[in-house]
C-alpha cells in the first residue's frame, strides 16, 4: 500500500490505565484545567514552564508498596521477594496526563472533577499493584527461572550513559534501572514488541502534526473527499507483529527517514516539515514539564521523557503477560471440547423452547447474531440474511419517474410500467475511486501480478498486503507475517474502469474513468466473477425478454373471473432475474471457513458489494440484512424478493427493483425448512478455523477464562490495593476543585 499518511494500526496496550501518545487529544482535553494550572503548562506555550510548575507536576500524590502486606512479612508466602517490590510513586503529572487522554469523556458524562481524579488516582494505584504483583508472581511460580539475584543483577546492569558515553541524568538513570527491572521479566520478543508499539505511536503523533503542517502550507488539498468504507481488516497490522529495525523519524540528528526501517513518511514530507512537527512535539512535552535542562533533543531516545514511556510500555507488556498467564491457568481448568458440547446442547434446547412462541425475541437475537452471539434455532423457516447491492436511480432517472404518467388502469397511482422503462437506463459504476484518491492509496497494479479478475483488460486491485491467496483454488493465508488477512473478501475483482496515474510534486494523482454498466452488465460481472472463483452456477431464470414489455395489469393479481384485481399487487412479476451458486456440500458450519465453496461465494458477493453498492449501511455487516418471513418495514418489492431468496437458502440470488433502483439480493445464510437448527457442534472441529464448532468453542472458552482472569485480578486488588497504598489528595486538591 502506498500511504499518504500512516493508517493507525498500532495496538498499544492501554490496560489498567496505560498512558497513550495522542498528544492532540491531550492538548484539547487539557483546556479544562487551564483555569487552575499555570497558563501554558498544558496549552503548549513555550517559555512558561517554571521550576515551580515542574515541582508541582512531580509531587507524589499516591504511593504503592504491596510488600507492606502480611504476605511479605517473615513466614509470609512472599517473604523472599520483599526486596524486589519497592515503593512506586504516582505523580501529579500522571494524574493530569491520564485525565488529558481519557478524562474528557467522563466530564461530558457529567462526572465531577473530584470523582474523576479520585477514580484516576485509584486506577493508577491498581496498575502499580498489578505491576508489583506480576514480579512476585513470576518469581514465586513453580519451576520459575526468575530469581531475586537475577532481578537485582539486571537492575545493576542498567545503562548509565548514552551510546556516546555521556552520563545520564539522575532522573534518566533511575528510569533505566526501573526499565531493566521490568525487562527482566519479559523475553526478547515481548520487549521488542513493546518498543515497536511505542515507536509506532510516537511516529503517528509526529505524522499527525506533520500532515497539519503540510496541509497548511499547500494551497489546495485533493484528499478531503469522503472515502468509501473499506472492508474490516484491510491493511490491519497483526497484533503480534513487530519490526526491530523500525525507528522514530524526527528529521533531526543523524537518522534519515531511510534509516527507520519500515516507517513510511507521510505524503509531501520533507526534512523541514518533519523538524517542524518534532519541534511542536517537544513544545508539547515542555508544556507537561517533560523536558529537562540540558537535554539533547536531536534524537528522542535521549530524552528522560522517552525513558518514561519505555517504562510505561514495559509495565503494560508485563501486565499483558500476567493476564495471559491467568488465562492459561483458566484454560487448564477449563473443561475442553466435550464440556462445550454440553453448553451447546443447553443453548440449543433453550432457544428452541424460548423462541417457539417469541418471534420478536428471536428477531432481536437475529439482528445481533455474530460469531460470539449465536442463534442456533429458528421458530420457523424463512428467517435469514441477504447482502443487498443497490444500483440506484440517478437524479435524472428520479426526475423522469416523478414526471411519468400513472399506468393505464392503475387506480392506486402506481407507475410500474413507466418505472420498468426507466430501469433500463440505470447505469452502475465502480464506487471504489476514493481507494485511489483518498487520504490513503490502497491500490496496486493487478497487471503486475498473476491474478485478478479480467487482469488482462483492467489493471488495479486493492489491499495487496491483506488479500487472501489461493493456490489452485485452495485458500491459503498470506505469509508476509505483518498484516491480517481480510475475512469474507475474495480480493481479486479489478477496478472496473480506466486509471491514469500521474506523479507530480511527490504526489500520485489519478484520473479515473469508471465504466458504466446496466443491470445486465452487472449480472454478467457478478456471474463471471463467481465462475472465476471456481464456483458452479445453476441454470438461471432471466425474465428480461418479457420484463420491459409486460402491460401494467400484469403487475396485479387476477380475480376468479379472469379480470385484473387492481388492489392486489403480484410482486413476483417484479423479479427480473433469478440464479444460484451450486453448493452441493453446503453446511452452515462452514460459512466462515475461508476456501469453502459457501465462503467463496459469500466473499465474492461481499467484495462486489464494496465495489458497486450505494446502500452503504450494508457494508461491513455480519451477514447482511436480517430478513423475516413476516411483514417488515422494507419496501414491498424488496421484502418479497428477500423473503423468497431466504426461503430458498444460501447461494441463491435474485434481482428486483424498488423506488430506489435495482436490488441484487444474495442469501448468505437462512433457516430453511430442512434446517431450522442448521449448526452442528463437533468437538473434533474446534481447531479448524472458521467452523461453527471452532467459533462456538472459542467464544465459550474466552468467556470462561476471561471470568477466571477477572476474578484473579479482583482478588489481587482486594488483597493489596487498600492496605498497601497511601493517597495524598491534598496534593491534587486544585484539580478536584475545578468547577
Amino acid at each position: 500500500m502506498k500511504m499518504r499518511g500512516r493508517v493507525s494500526r498500532a495496538k498499544y496496550n492501554k490496560q489498567f490505565g496505560a498512558k497513550d501518545m495522542k498528544f492532540k487529544k491531550r492538548a484539547a482535553a487539557a483546556v479544562a484545567l487551564s483555569a487552575v494550572i499555570a497558563c501554558g503548562v498544558l496549552a503548549g506555550c513555550d517559555g512558561l514552564t517554571t521550576s515551580d510548575a515542574r515541582k508541582d507536576y512531580e509531587q507524589v500524590v499516591a504511593e504503592v508498596n504491596i510488600a507492606e502486606s502480611d504476605d511479605f512479612k517473615e513466614n509470609g508466602k512472599f517473604y523472599a521477594y520483599r526486596d524486589v517490590v519497592g515503593t512506586a510513586g504516582i505523580t501529579k503529572r500522571d494524574l493530569v496526563s491520564l485525565f488529558a487522554s481519557q478524562g474528557s469523556s467522563l466530564v461530558n458524562s457529567g462526572y465531577s472533577y473530584s470523582d474523576i481524579f479520585d477514580t484516576i488516582c485509584g486506577t493508577l494505584i491498581n496498575r502499580q499493584v498489578y505491576v508489583q504483583y506480576a514480579k512476585v508472581y513470576y518469581l514465586s511460580e513453580e519451576g520459575s527461572t526468575y530469581t531475586v539475584d537475577g532481578y537485582k543483577g539486571a537492575v545493576a546492569a542498567a545503562p548509565a550513559a548514552d551510546k556516546n558515553g555521556k552520563a545520564y541524568s539522575a532522573e534518566k538513570k533511575a528510569l533505566e534501572q526501573e526499565i531493566a527491572g521490568l525487562g527482566y521479566f519479559l523475553d526478547d520478543d515481548e520487549k521488542a514488541k513493546a518498543i515497536y508499539d511505542l515507536k509506532v505511536s510516537v511516529n503517528e503523533a509526529l505524522d499527525s502534526q506533520e500532515e497539519s503542517i503540510i496541509a497548511a502550507e499547500e494551497e489546495d488539498d485533493d484528499h478531503d473527499e469522503t472515502v468509501r468504507t473499506t472492508p474490516t481488516g484491510a491493511e490491519t497490522e497483526d497484533e503480534d507483529y513487530f519490526a526491530e529495525s523500525y525507528e522514530i523519524y524526527t528529521g533531526t540528528g543523524e537518522r534519515h527517514a531511510a534509516d527507520c526501517g519500515e516507517y513510511e513518511t507521510v505524503e509531501g514530507s520533507t526534512v523541514t516539515t518533519r523538524r517542524k512537527a518534532y519541534t511542536s512535539f517537544l513544545s508539547n512535552l515542555r508544556s507537561y514539564a517533560l523536558l529537562f535542562d540540558g537535554e539533547d533533543t536531536s534524537e528522542i531516545e535521549n530524552l528522560v521523557y522517552y525513558s518514561m514511556e519505555v517504562k510505561n510500555a514495559y509495565e503494560s507488556a508485563l501486565l499483558q503477560k500476567l493476564n495471559d498467564s491467568f488465562e492459561e491457568e483458566g484454560e487448564a481448568i477449563f473443561g475442553g471440547g466435550e464440556w462445550v458440547k454440553t453448553q451447546y446442547d443447553n443453548k440449543l434446547e433453550s432457544q428452541k423452547n424460548g423462541y417457539k412462541d417469541d418471534t420478536d425475541g428471536f428477531e432481536t437475537a437475529l439482528d445481533g447474531m455474530s460469531d460470539t452471539s449465536f442463534v442456533l434455532a429458528a421458530p420457523q423457516e424463512g428467517f435469514g440474511f441477504v447482502i443487498n447491492i443497490l444500483l440506484p436511480f440517478s437524479e435524472g432517472n428520479k426526475q423522469e419517474l416523478a414526471n411519468a404518467a400513472i399506468d393505464k388502469g392503475d387506480e392506486s397511482g402506481n407507475k410500474f410500467s413507466q418505472r420498468a422503462d426507466i430501469l433500463k437506463k440505470v447505469k452502475a459504476t465502480d464506487q471504489r475511486g476514493t481507494w485511489f484518491t483518498g487520504h490513503d492509496d490502497y491500490s496496486f497494479k493487478a497487471a503486475d501480478t498473476s491474478y485478478g479478475y479480467k487482469a488482462g483488460e483492467r489493471e488495479y486491485l486493492f489491499f495487496e498486503h491483506s488479500l487472501p491467496t489461493y493456490n489452485n483454488g485452495v485458500y491459503a493465508e498470506q505469509e508476509n507475517g505483518k498484516y491480517e488477512t481480510i475475512k469474507n473478501y475474495y480480493g481479486q475483482y479489478t477496478y472496473n474502469g480506466k486509471v491514469t496515474p500521474k506523479e507530480e510534486d511527490g504526489h500520485t494523482h489519478y484520473t479515473l474513468t469508471p465504466n458504466k454498466i446496466d443491470i445486465d452488465g452487472f449480472i454478467a460481472e457478478m456471474e463471471g466473477y463467481l465462475k472465476y472463483a471456481g464456483l458452479d452456477l445453476g441454470k438461471p431464470t432471466p425474465h428480461k425478454d418479457t420484463y420491459y414489455n409486460q402491460p401494467a395489469s400484469s403487475y396485479y393479481k387476477t380475480k376468479a373471473d379472469g379480470s385484473t384485481d387492481w388492489t392486489k399487487i403480484d410482486y413476483s412479476k417484479f423479479v427480473y432475474y433469478e440464479g444460484s451458486v451450486q453448493l452441493p456440500d453446503y453446511t452452515a458450519d462452514d460459512l466462515f471457513v475461508q476456501g469453502s465453496a459457501v465462503n467463496k461465494a459469500f466473499s465474492v458477493i461481499n467484495e462486489l458489494s464494496f465495489a458497486y453498492n450505494t446502500d452503504t449501511a450494508g457494508l461491513n455487516t455480519y451477514l447482511g440484512y436480517a430478513v423475516t418471513p413476516a411483514k417488515t418495514d422494507f419496501v414491498s418489492e424488496f421484502e418479497y424478493a428477500a423473503q423468497v431468496v431466504c426461503k430458498r437458502g444460501a447461494g441463491n440470488y435474485i434481482v428486483a427493483p424498488s423506488e430506489y433502483g435495482w436490488h441484487i439480493m444474495y442469501c448468505t445464510f437462512s433457516f430453511t425448512e430442512a434446517g431450522t437448527s442448521p449448526f452442528t457442534y463437533n468437538a473434533e472441529d474446534i481447531k479448524k478455523e472458521g467452523t461453527f464448532s471452532n467459533l462456538f468453542y472459542e467464544s465459550i472458552k474466552a468467556e470462561s477464562i476471561s471470568a477466571y482472569s477477572s476474578t484473579k485480578q479482583t482478588q489481587i486488588i482486594n488483597a493489596y490495593a487498600d492496605n498497601c497504598s497511601k493517597k495524598y489528595p491534598e496534593r491534587y486538591a486544585d484539580l478536584t476543585n475545578i468547577g
